[in-house]
């Protein structure tokens, strides 16, 4: 249990970071972080105007499941997996969720 709190609280704040910065081509955009600590789903989600464009967007998202962390999503430009590795998660306690099953066993990182 406490292993799981420390994944949740290291990818909390790693979005909470992320969630400070501000793209620069787009000044009227919010960002919001997602927690559901009970269920284990933690989103970064940016909405707002961009010109005429609605902007809603999944940014990051993350799951813990039976462990270990699922990252299924990130569009940014950062290298979240080295961060989370940096500030605590084992590297066989993560999961690229968004390469295909076959692919995960290549991948260096937990298959599931």
């Amino acid at each position: 249990m406490e292993k799981l709190r420390q994944y949740q609280d290291i990818i909390i704040g790693y979005l909470n970071e992320q969630a400070k910065i501000i793209p620069a081509n787009m000044p009227d955009i919010e960002s919001h972080v997602i927690v559901d600590r009970e269920n284990n789903h933690f989103q970064l989600l940016q909405t707002g105007w961009q010109g005429p464009k609605y902007v809603f967007t999944v940014v990051m998202h993350f799951d813990i499941k039976n462990g270990k962390v699922w990252f299924q999503r990130n569009i940014t430009e950062h290298e979240a997996v080295d961060v989370l590795m940096e500030r605590g998660v084992a590297k066989e306690d993560i999961v690229l969720g968004f390469r295909p099953a076959y692919a995960r066993e290549y991948s260096g990182f937990a298959v599931a």
